[in-house]
């Protein structure tokens, strides 16, 4: 089955960690598109995982989402979205930009996040963070 997904659209990622969802990114589209929140973090901390630096990282992706939606650009925002009011915010800025939206949710046996996880060696995050994002 194929996807169409609309040239400048805002895509918005809806998963667990350890869902795929970056793994995704790589596949179906170019690497600039993309607005990592871990890479986010990394660019404020050095640390894509210090959960710290999120506040600062949303601030910076936001600002680059804006400037890309601004644009037209497609941009799909690479973070797990698990909250309502996170995917609020998404919307908002669809709608400041007219900009169609589209969300991917990664919806997946529960056993596959776990197992995709362990599969990340030192990149794995406590199990306990994906039972409470589950």
């Amino acid at each position: 089955m194929e996807i169409r997904i609309p040239e400048t659209s805002l895509v918005v990622l809806i998963g667990p960690s350890a869902a795929g969802k970056s793994t995704f990114c790589r596949k179906h589209f170019v690497s600039t598109e993309v607005l990592s929140s871990d890479d986010f973090r990394a660019l404020v901390s050095n640390d894509r995982h210090d959960q710290t630096a999120s506040s600062d990282a949303f601030a910076l992706l936001y600002a680059t989402l804006e400037k890309r939606l601004q644009r037209r650009l497609l941009t799909v925002v690479d973070a797990t979205h698990l909250q309502e009011s996170d995917r609020q915010i998404l919307l908002q800025y669809a709608k400041q930009y007219q900009t169609p939206i589209v969300a991917i949710l990664f919806d997946l046996p529960e056993k596959v996040y776990f197992a995709r996880n362990q599969a990340r060696g030192r990149e794995a995050v406590p199990n306990r963070v994906i039972k409470r994002q589950l």
